[in-house]
């Protein structure tokens, strides 16, 4: 049985009830993908990241310590609640610019991200499928935001793998510039990170035209910025759920300020799926 919380019961159940009684096409899913569509967890240690994979028998044993070295100089300012959000935003940009400096270093192509993301079980949640073939029949656009180093592609094979690449879900990620041969050569501009995975740059993307008059949203992420995902659209409504991976006093306390549902113990999609059924069916 998935444990969950929920930040105020009656308030959940009133934005459920605004939701129900608008049309389904007035409905989008905006979601997080690493450790949020995938768990956190495997046999009780934490689950390799979309990024880690290339440390994996893909680059020699440096790049791995140039990664890490860039990733232990950057995490600390990027989870410090004392440091401004400007300064954050700046450091993030940094960070990948450095990280994608070094894969293009190393000779990154579409190749190796595939053979990337192929090399290890993906670990979708249980019932991810299920709200997928949701989604898919009812036609409702589910927006992936990821900020993941591998980007646009380590998310569309994830997909693909589990044939699950439908035409209404759209991918916003960072994305490489290739030669003819898929190797990378440079990146594309804005740089997404943790903290612009909002309407700051799904405006830039022809999606935004398809979901900007969906008034009302289902947000799933995994990590507490996440829940502002669809900062900036003109929603009316909004459900935010919170796969609480690290559960800290702390993290319980931002929860009841920020989500309106959290999903505890590396949970699955029970609950998820439950809202949609109820929304879509």
């Amino acid at each position: 049985m998935t444990n969950i919380l929920i930040s105020n019961p009656q308030d959940f159940d009133q934005k459920l009830q605004n939701i129900i009684a608008w049309w389904p096409q007035y409905f989008h899913v905006i979601a997080d993908f690493d450790r949020t569509m995938t768990k956190a967890f495997a046999e009780w240690k934490p689950t390799v990241s979309l990024i880690t994979r290339l440390q994996n028998g893909f680059f020699p044993p440096e790049y791995a310590e140039k990664s890490n070295a860039i990733f232990h100089t950057y995490h600390p300012i990027e989870i410090d609640t004392t440091i401004p959000l400007d300064e954050k935003k700046k450091a993030m940009v940094n960070r990948w610019t450095e990280q994608f400096n070094l894969m293009l270093r190393y000779g990154l192509t579409r190749k190796i991200i595939e053979d990337a993301m192929g090399s290890e079980d993906t670990n979708f949640r249980s019932g991810c499928g299920e709200m997928f073939d949701l989604l898919k029949k009812h036609a409702i656009p589910l927006l992936i935001l990821s900020a993941s180093g591998l980007g646009y592609d380590s998310v569309y094979y994830c997909l693909q793998h589990e044939n699950k690449l439908y035409d209404n879900i759209d991918i916003i990620s960072n994305d490489f510039v290739r030669d003819e041969e898929g190797k990378a050569i440079g990146v594309r501009e804005p740089i997404i990170h943790s903290f612009n995975k909002d309407e700051t740059v799904v405006k830039n993307f022809p999606i935004y035209e398809d979901i900007k008059d969906r008034k009302n949203i289902l947000l799933i992420g995994d990590w507490l910025w996440d829940a502002h995902m669809a900062d900036g659209f003109d929603y009316e409504n909004i459900i935010k759920i919170w796969f609480l991976n690290d559960d800290t006093p702390e993290n319980r306390e931002n929860f009841s300020e920020t989500f309106d549902l959290i999903i505890l113990d590396d949970g699955d999609m029970t609950e998820v799926n439950k809202i949609l059924n109820k929304i879509l069916v």
